[in-house]
C-alpha cells in the first residue's frame, strides 16, 4: 500500500447491514462484533457493588436494589441479548436499531420515559490513540433509576468514572443517573484532548521537516494528519450540539443541577473546536510551506547550475576560437598565438581571468553572497539542533 492509499484509508467507511426497505427497528448484528459482556454497577450514597451478569434476565434482581444502576454492555454481536435488554427496560426499537448501526453521529433523542444519547469515543492502545484515528460508537440510555450503555467492543475511557463510584469520590454517589450521564459524556469529551495533544506534537515535527529538505512522503503524512483532524471534528462538532440540546431542553430526566455540569462539558467541546480549527489551519499551511521550501531549494540548484553554465559560456568561445584550423604560414594574421612560445599559458590565463572576473561580478551583484549566507544559516540551524 502506498502512502497516498494509506492516507485515503483513514476515511471512515459506513455500511448499513439492513436491506433497503427493511421494517423500522430491524436489528442485524455485525458478524465481526464480539459477543456482549454485561457488567452492572449498582450504587447509592451508602454503598456500591459491581456484578458480572451472565444473561439479561439476571438483571431483574439487580435493578432497583439501589438508587442508581449502571448496566454496561460491551460487544454488539448478539441481537438476542440486545432485544432482551430492550424488553426489560422498555427501550424503543428505533433506538435499538441505532445501537446496532454504529455509524451514528452524536445526538440525543427522547422516548417517553427514557433518553437515548449517542456519542463517539476514540479508541486507544497502550494509553495512546490509534494512528490513523479510529472511533467507536457509545450508546447511552438514561432512565429514572438506571443508565444503560452499549459499546462496540471491550475497552473504554470510563475507568475513572468507575473508580469514582467504587471509591465514593466526588458527588457521583450522592446524585442520580443524570449526573452519571454527565460523567460519562465528560469522560468521552476529555478523551479527545490527548488525541489533539499527540496531533500537536506531530504538527511540530512536520513543521520542522517542512522547513528543511524533507522526504517525498511529507505531503502524504500531512494529508493523513488532516484526515485525522477532520475525523475528530466529525465527532466533536455534533457532540457540542448534542450537549446544547441536553442543556436547553426541559427534560424531567435531567435536573437543573446536572445542567450546570453539562455546561462545563459543553465548554470543553468549545476548547476542542478551537484547538481543531487552529491545527487544521496549521496543517493546511504546512503544505504551502513544504512546497515553498522545495521550490526555494530548486531555485538554489538552478542558480548554481546557471552560474556554472554562464562561466563556461565565454570559456567555450575562447576554446572554440583557438580550436579553429587556420594556417599560420598563410598569413601573419591567422592565429599568430600558435607560433608564440607563451600562447598556451596566455589562453589558460585569459580563461582564468574571464572566469574570475565573472565570479567577482556575481559576488558584487550579491548573487553568490546571498546563496552563501543562506547556506551558512541552514548549517548553523542544523548545528544548533
Amino acid at each position: 500500500m502506498t502512502d497516498t492509499e494509506r492516507a485515503g484509508s483513514s476515511i471512515r467507511r459506513t455500511r448499513r447491514r439492513a436491506a433497503p426497505g427493511a421494517p423500522p427497528g430491524t436489528l442485524i448484528a455485525d458478524p465481526a462484533s464480539p459477543r456482549p459482556r454485561i457488567r452492572a454497577i449498582a450504587y447509592g450514597e451508602a454503598s456500591a457493588e459491581s456484578i458480572d451478569i451472565e444473561t439479561p434476565e439476571a438483571l431483574d434482581g439487580v435493578v432497583g436494589r439501589r438508587p442508581v444502576t449502571w448496566i454496561d454492555v460491551q460487544g454488539l454481536g448478539d441481537t438476542g441479548v440486545l432485544t432482551a435488554l430492550g424488553r426489560l427496560f422498555n427501550l424503543h426499537m428505533l433506538a435499538l436499531e441505532d445501537v446496532v448501526n454504529v455509524h451514528q453521529r452524536p445526538k440525543v433523542e427522547e422516548y417517553g420515559d427514557h433518553l437515548f444519547v449517542c456519542t463517539r469515543m476514540p479508541q486507544t492502545k497502550d494509553g495512546r490513540h490509534l494512528v490513523p484515528l479510529k472511533t467507536e460508537q457509545v450508546s447511552i440510555f438514561l432512565g429514572r433509576d438506571f443508565i444503560l450503555t452499549f459499546q462496540e467492543r471491550p475497552g473504554d475511557c470510563f475507568d475513572s468514572v468507575r473508580r469514582r463510584i467504587t471509591e465514593n469520590r466526588g458527588r457521583i454517589r450522592k446524585s442520580g443517573p443524570d449526573y452519571l450521564l454527565y460523567a460519562l459524556l465528560d469522560a468521552v469529551t476529555d478523551a479527545f484532548f490527548p488525541v489533539l495533544e499527540q496531533d500537536g506534537e506531530r504538527l511540530e515535527t512536520l513543521e520542522a521537516e517542512a522547513m528543511e529538505d524533507a522526504g517525498d512522503d511529507l505531503n502524504a503524512r500531512i494529508h493523513r494528519l488532516k484526515r485525522e483532524l477532520l475525523a475528530v471534528r466529525r465527532c466533536v462538532w455534533p457532540q457540542r450540539e448534542m450537549l446544547n440540546v441536553l442543556i436547553r431542553d426541559d427534560s424531567a430526566l435531567v435536573s437543573d443541577q446536572t445542567r450546570v455540569f453539562l455546561r462545563d462539558c459543553f465548554d470543553h467541546t468549545i476548547q476542542l473546536m478551537d484547538l481543531l480549527e487552529t491545527y487544521r489551519e496549521v496543517a493546511s499551511d504546512l503544505v504551502d510551506i513544504h512546497l515553498s521550501t522545495v521550490s526555494k531549494r530548486l531555485n538554489e540548484v538552478m542558480m548554481v547550475l546557471t552560474i556554472i553554465a554562464t562561466i563556461f559560456m565565454p570559456l567555450t568561445v575562447i576554446t572554440g576560437i583557438y580550436g579553429m584550423n587556420f594556417d599560420a604560414d598563410a598569413s601573419p594574421w591567422n592565429m599568430p598565438e600558435l607560433r608564440w612560445a607563451y600562447g598556451y599559458p596566455f589562453a589558460l590565463g585569459l580563461m582564468l581571468a574571464v572566469a574570475g572576473g565573472m565570479l567577482l561580478w556575481f559576488r558584487r551583484r550579491g548573487w553568490l553572497g546571498r546563496l552563501g549566507r543562506h547556506r551558512r544559516r541552514r548549517g548553523g540551524g542544523r548545528a544548533a539542533e
